[in-house]
């Protein structure tokens, strides 16, 4: 029986190491596994190098939002000081201190030449802009027109009525002032 069974192990033998690997075959397989490991090794890297891309874009995407929101905020205080700038209240004001007076009623000339209505000349009310301007505390308020600002005030004479020289004060010139500091 020991003869059977000695070839039964030697059968068995053989058929193990035709199922083992011998030795040149393990060398050809270690480029394989080296391709493999270098394939990720890349991969990983270009995925690191694209996600850091993405991140400062991301970064320049922020600054460039908060960029637009400043400029944005900027832009409605400007508009605001325009819109504050063209009230009525203070296109009169400001039209005062130039010596402008309110129209009266007008006259209008028809195509063939006549006159509508009864032309006036414009005169000043009797209760112009007081000579020295309160403080107003509604935010409708004119900044450029300060109580330190001579240009600001009224002069002793009013705008309409006549000089003391006998001269028409619509001729005689008046100092423009600015609208805003700084614009």
């Amino acid at each position: 029986m020991t003869g059977t069974a000695g070839q039964q192990t030697k059968g068995r033998a053989a058929r193990l190491a035709r199922l083992m690997p011998s030795g040149p075959s393990t060398a050809a397989r270690t480029p394989f596994v080296l391709l493999v490991v270098l394939l990720l090794a890349g991969g990983l890297i270009s995925l690191l190098l694209l996600n850091s891309a993405l991140n400062e874009d991301s970064f320049k995407l922020s600054r460039l939002e908060r960029r637009t929101t400043e400029l944005t905020d900027e832009q409605q205080a400007l508009q605001h000081d325009v819109d504050r700038d063209f009230e009525p209240d203070a296109l009169e004001r400001r039209a005062r201190q130039l010596g402008m007076v309110p129209g009266g009623s007008p006259a209008f000339l028809d195509p063939d030449g006549t006159v509508r209505g009864v032309p006036e000349r414009a005169t000043a009310d009797p209760s112009p802009v007081p000579a020295a301007p309160a403080p107003e505390t509604s935010p409708s308020a004119d900044p450029s027109a300060s109580p330190a600002d001579p240009s600001a005030t009224a002069s002793p004479t009013a705008p309409g009525a006549a000089s003391p020289t006998g001269t028409d004060p619509a001729a005689t010139p008046v100092p423009s002032t600015p609208t805003s500091p700084g614009r």
